[in-house]
């Protein structure tokens, strides 16, 4: 362990001795119209969203926050949301070659589901009502062109959001109409036959409603992939070919008029599946899964006198899925539909300047929450699961400037749920800037994650799974200590920002082996634990270079046993550096990603899957003559091997990932 913290010291050194030297050394003049030429006063004051459902300074939320912006998303070359994850201090993303998965904090079990995170966009929750699962892969149904920036708020939030509020939040926020100012129209192709268009309208009418329409379409062949533990010929030598296709198109409306605001999506994404799981037949381009998602959520918000802010909206959510599981010669059939409409009110009021009150109240109907699977001439279901649940809420929040330099912040929500009843989950947070650049936090929240539907119900009739509607929530506790600190040296802004954290999770929910029957199911098992230090510095130059290092260091592990947790690595080191070369117009936009080794789940061969460091590169030409933008990006540029730990599902040990692949993309706007 202490040679391992030592590379990793050698490592961080490295990078921000880079960093450093780039931006010191750094041309003085600044481009006018550069935006990354950031003041220390504009860092200092980076406002969020998310953490406290309203708008406030960064350094005054109860959490640790980081913040994307759609230039960031430009510059690196981020195609959705699972690669902007991958750039985020403390976050590491795992791909099985069917879906990807963030984990966070040193938590993201092997064929788990992203359920312990809460994905909001424009402040409506995307976790689906069967799995409960955040997706961030192509399945996510928003063109990550659309996004004004991404807010990432760490810590337990259920103390204002509810479940999967669990580790913390992702709340996505939209560009608005403004920022189109007409018609935008994108096309990029890259590696494996991988092609993307996209069409965004975004007017401002005259006569007052603002309009912002755009769909997204795009295919990819995907690659042959060799594993070896399929190396036979009876399954093709261990070729998967033409079994690696993905296919989405994304729809996204918004319509603004007054306080009154109309926002809707839809997204569909079918994915060949590879790697021969769940004992499917390998080599056959015929397992496919298919996800599809819609959304409607209709908001009212208003300032009215008094210091008083309301918010009222109402929405709808559709999810949709099904797959064809080929076994040779038979086909199976699964399915799942889950719909749920609801409301919720909110109040934010300011007292006498000391005291803003947030208070509200939420109410979700899960009225569908079917699960079905079958056999292609097989008269019976293996599974007919047909639920269907509710959940009210109230929460209540108050920020309490008890000075100039201390501030109090404390929240609690109660959630009734139809399922398992009530439970109540507060966080405190207290403040204190000693100095005008110097901001402390002493931070503990509670959070819960109710287990999903499919983990309560799924079942195939005695043939692999079975149910267990007995399972209880998932709670953890969470203390954490935040530093940051602002500084302006030798021309260069900075902000460092450290965090250490101790967590504790009871009820974890994990997929166990009935001994007696041989069946998988869900079971509550023994209480995890964690601790971890993340530590990030960013700064930029008057003339527009900007760079960000971190380094994660986290632990986390069993408490029974005191076993290290699969997939949960110890060090994670990131690098992000944008260089402009025309200042204002041309930018070069490496970036480094170091994950440390992580453990297989137990049963599989191997132990461990080796560490990797990835290094990707993009070249950015922006405000080109009739409106153009175009990039080129090079993803794993130095074509490094390595896999991401594979789930119980799966023969293979370990998924080998993407070698070296390239995107040429082109944007216009007229």
């Amino acid at each position: 362990m202490r040679n391992g913290i030592s590379r990793c010291g050698k490592h961080l050194r490295r990078i921000l001795t880079l960093l450093l030297a780039a931006l010191l050394f750094a041309p003085a003049k600044a481009a006018a119209d550069d935006l990354t030429g950031m003041s220390l006063e504009t860092l200092m004051n980076m406002t969020v969203v998310g953490a406290s459902r309203y708008e406030q300074k960064s350094s005054e939320a109860p959490s640790y926050t980081c913040v994307v912006t759609a230039e960031e998303i430009r510059k690196y070359g981020y195609r959705n949301l699972a690669d902007l994850l991958r750039s985020v201090p403390g976050f590491f993303v795992t791909n099985d070659r069917n879906y990807q998965y963030a984990g966070i904090r040193g938590l993201l079990p092997p064929g788990d589901y992203n359920s312990r995170i809460l994905l909001l966009v424009d402040g409506h929750r995307i976790n689906n009502s069967i799995y409960d699962e955040a997706f961030v892969g192509n399945e996510f149904p928003i063109d990550i062109d659309l996004v004004e920036r991404v807010e990432v708020v760490r810590g337990p939030s259920s103390s204002l959001y509810g479940s999967n509020a669990f580790f913390g939040i992702i709340n996505v926020l939209t560009k608005q109409a403004g920022d189109y100012g007409g018609v935008e129209l994108s096309g990029s192709a890259g590696s494996w036959r991988t092609f993307q268009g996209r069409a965004t309208m975004g007017r401002e009418l005259s006569s007052g409603p603002a309009i912002v329409v755009s769909g997204t379409v795009s295919d990819s062949h995907g690659q042959d992939l060799f594993y070896p533990e399929y190396n036979d010929p009876a399954t093709n030598n261990g070729m998967a070919e033409d079994a690696d296709g993905e296919r989405f198109h994304d729809l996204f409306a918004r319509i603004a008029w007054g306080d009154f605001a109309l926002e809707g999506a839809r997204g569909y994404r079918k994915k060949t599946v590879p790697t021969g799981s769940f004992g499917t037949t390998f080599n056959d381009n015929r397992t496919y899964t298919v996800d599809q998602s819609s959304y409607l959520d209709l908001r009212y918000e208003k300032n009215v006198p008094g210091d008083v802010n309301l918010m009222a909206r109402l929405f709808y959510d559709d999810y949709r899925y099904w797959a064809d599981y080929m076994y040779a010669p038979d086909v199976n059939k699964d399915f799942s539909s889950g719909r749920t409409w609801g409301g919720e009110l909110k109040v934010v009021k300011t007292i006498h300047d000391d005291h803003r009150v947030t208070a509200g109240g939420e109410y979700r109907d899960n009225f569908l929450q079917d699960q079905w699977n079958y056999d292609v001439g097989v008269a019976d279901f293996a599974l007919d699961s047909r639920k269907s649940s509710t959940v009210w809420a109230v929460y209540l929040q108050d920020e309490f400037r008890i000075n100039q330099q201390w501030i109090l912040n404390a929240g609690v929500r109660y959630d009734r749920y139809s399922t398992f009843g009530g439970t109540t989950n507060p966080r405190i947070g207290l403040i204190y800037r000693p100095l005008e650049k110097t901001t402390a936090k002493l931070l503990y929240g509670r959070a819960f994650r109710t287990p999903s539907a499919y983990e309560l119900y799924y079942e195939d009739n005695g043939l692999s799974q079975k149910a267990n509607p007995g399972l209880q929530p998932e709670v953890v506790q969470t203390y954490e200590a935040v530093v940051e600190q602002h500084a302006d040296l030798l021309g260069v802004r900075w902000k460092g920002t450290a965090t250490a954290y101790q967590y504790i999770i009871r009820h974890f929910i994990t997929a166990q082996l009935d001994p007696a029957d041989g069946l998988a199911y869900f079971k509550n098992g023994d209480p995890i634990e964690a601790h971890g230090l993340e530590l990030e510095l960013e700064g930029t130059t008057p003339a527009g270079i900007n760079g960000r290092a971190s380094y994660a260091w986290q632990r986390a592990e069993d408490r029974g046993t005191g076993a290290a947790l699969p997939n949960s690595p110890r060090d994670m080191l990131k690098l992000n550096l944008s260089l402009p070369l025309l200042p204002g117009k041309v930018f070069l936009s490496p970036e480094l990603q170091y994950i440390g080794e992580r453990k297989n789940i137990a049963g599989k061969a191997g132990g461990t899957v080796g560490g990797y460091a990835l290094l990707n590169a993009t070249l950015l030409a922006q405000k080109l003559p009739a409106g153009l933008e175009l990039s080129v990006s090079v993803y794993n540029l130095l074509d490094k091997d390595y896999a991401d730990p594979a789930g119980p599902e799966h023969l293979q040990d370990s998924i080998p990932q993407d070698g070296r692949n390239f995107r040429v993309k082109a944007t216009c706007r007229f």
